[in-house]
């Protein structure tokens, strides 16, 4: 028996028949289906079919769980993140971006090698100890030269060779993208892009994968692996931002009842497919003032009741090209956002000379709106000064008197901010209540004179109104100042003359009236106090230039 299994294996060698069949791109790549998966696809321009077959033997497949992927990189596992600009209108171009995330302190220089450092700061000084992935330094200029067995492992996984642009040295991994049945390799660095065009391709959700590998020794060991979504629609992706003044939250699509709402329309076309393209736009705003049709992406509208509205929005954009053939219907219907109702047209043909036709795609947005009364003015009328009796304090107070149209506020809110109001000095909010005909006083202190830009808020729970001024707050009273100064002065004053009119009187009462003789060694008792009066009545009464009393302090003088 085993000299018949012999036989056997030595005839199948023989005859060139491989033991083991060798392994297609679709086996490596592509274990894990989006349901409704559908490989039947267009040839896709640059790509090539996963029916080829894999060299395994130069680039190994690993399956998850498979222990080989903790060693494939030192310092812990590379992640792969792939994104793209999906969704992608039919006809336009999608582009896939792979990033790769190495771990804790990895990076990539500017040479393409991958840097690692380690206890890169001590006590003393920055240190570093570099080590680098560098396998294209292996390959030397030569290994291109002819068909040596040196440059065998410089092939892609389909046997391909690499290319030799200028630099080909600062590539350091190999990308192979594999989607509808179909793949493509590349070399790139750390990040890797790549574009296809979505013409007479199915519409529907799609997988994307992308496996990653480095070269170890002669062969190519997988790093990483990432699968993503995108999606393929035949209606023009559609987003509309909506913005009020004095809105409070326009995420919440409600507005208020009186003031223009801004409705601005984004097209997503990152290939800038529509670019060409004559765009216009119809509104409905579910208020009964008819239809709108523009061709700016902006429009206004004021609603003048209150009470829920449906907005309906139809894009319509003319795209010439090349007729689409027929496709195979999706196993899975296209995507229906609320914003893209089922049951609309997505396209509408009209053939045109030279093969061509004229491709009308339409997009659709819809919303509902809720229109509430808010507050939708604020004025301020009247700044003033509080004054303040007694001692001036640090602070000066300011009164703001304001009047508001609309809905009654809650709330009041004050920004005080340099004159160039750029720079917030303080904020402040507190409780108002308004009375029916919204008149309030706002008192504000402010920590001393100069001009203040003064932003004033007044809200409720829908609506927010905002009212600017620039104020100018006065210093303390000098002539408050002055007037304690003289007021002091006089009051000493007062109290000099009563203190002389008190000792005059006195003086005359009390005093005994005696001859004065002739001797000269006698002297008028008093005549010190005389002098001090006079001295001390002197500042007050200016006016009386007489420098000697009416009786002298003479000898003989009666």
């Amino acid at each position: 028996m085993e000299s018949l299994f012999a036989v056997l294996g030595f005839l199948l060698l023989a005859s060139g028949l491989p033991l083991q069949a060798a392994k297609r791109f679709r086996d490596v790549l592509g274990h894990e289906r989006f349901p409704g998966h559908v490989r039947e696809h267009s040839q896709l321009r640059g790509w090539s079919s996963d029916e080829n077959e894999w060299n395994e033997n130069l680039y190994p497949a690993w399956k998850r769980g498979d222990g080989r992927w903790k060693d494939s990189w030192e310092g812990g596992r590379v992640q792969a993140v792939l994104t793209s600009d999906s969704p992608a209108l039919v006809g336009s171009n999608i582009t896939f971006v792979v990033n790769l995330v190495f771990p804790r302190c990895q990076k990539e220089d500017a040479n393409g090698h991958i840097i690692s450092e380690r206890n890169f700061r001590d006590d003393l000084a920055l240190t570093s100890n570099l080590d680098a992935y560098n396998w294209t330094a292996e390959a030397e200029d030569g290994e291109w030269e002819g068909d040596t067995s040196q440059s065998q492992h410089l092939k892609f996984p389909d046997g391909k060779p690499f290319p030799r642009p200028h630099g080909w040295k600062k590539w350091s991994f190999v990308y192979v993208f594999h989607t509808l049945g179909q793949y493509l390799q590349k070399l790139g660095r750390c990040s890797a892009r790549v574009s296809m065009n979505t013409v007479n391709l199915t519409v529907g959700p799609q997988v994307m994968e992308v496996a990653v590998f480095r070269q170890r020794g002669w062969a190519y060991i997988p790093i990483s692996q990432v699968k993503d979504v995108y999606v393929i629609t035949d209606q023009i992706p559609v987003l509309v931002t909506m913005y009020q003044k004095n809105d409070r939250n326009s995420s919440d699509e409600t507005f208020l009842r009186g003031l223009p709402i801004v409705f601005d329309v984004l097209i997503h076309d990152p290939s800038h497919f529509l670019n060409d393209s004559a765009i216009s736009y119809k509104w409905d705003f579910g208020d009964n003032t008819g239809l709108f049709v523009s061709n700016k992406h902006t429009m206004n509208h004021t609603y003048v009741l209150n009470g829920t509205f449906s907005l309906n929005l139809t894009v319509e954009a003319a795209v010439t090209g090349p007729c689409p053939s027929p496709s195979p219907s999706p196993t899975v219907p296209t995507p229906s956002p609320s914003s893209m109702p089922t049951g609309y047209n997505s396209m509408k043909l009209s053939d045109i000379s030279n093969g061509n036709c004229q491709i009308n795609r339409y997009g659709y947005f819809r919303a509902t709106i809720t229109i509430v009364e808010g507050i939708v003015e604020v004025s301020i009328i009247q700044v003033a000064a509080v004054p303040v009796p007694g001692p001036q304090p640090d602070n000066s107070l300011m009164d703001f008197i304001m009047t508001c149209k609309g809905a009654t506020p809650t709330e009041v809110c004050t920004i005080v901010s340099d004159p160039t109001c750029q720079t917030a000095q303080n904020r402040l909010c507190s409780p108002v209540a308004v009375e029916q005909l919204c008149l309030l006083s706002v008192r504000r202190a402010f920590s001393g004179p100069g001009t203040y830009c003064v932003n004033v808020t007044l809200g409720d729970d829908t609506s927010l109104a905002l009212t600017s001024t620039l104020i100018s707050v006065p210093g303390k009273d000098p002539a408050s100042t002055l007037g304690l100064v003289n007021g002091a002065l006089i009051a000493i004053g007062c109290l000099a003359v009563l203190v002389t009119m008190v000792t005059i009187l006195l003086y005359k009462k009390h005093k005994v009236y005696k001859p004065i003789g002739k001797c000269p060694g006698i002297t008028v008792k008093g005549k010190g106090l005389s002098a001090f009066l006079r001295n001390a009545k002197a500042p007050f009464f200016r006016g009386n230039q007489e420098k000697n009393p009416l009786l002298q302090d003479k000898p003989g003088m009666l």
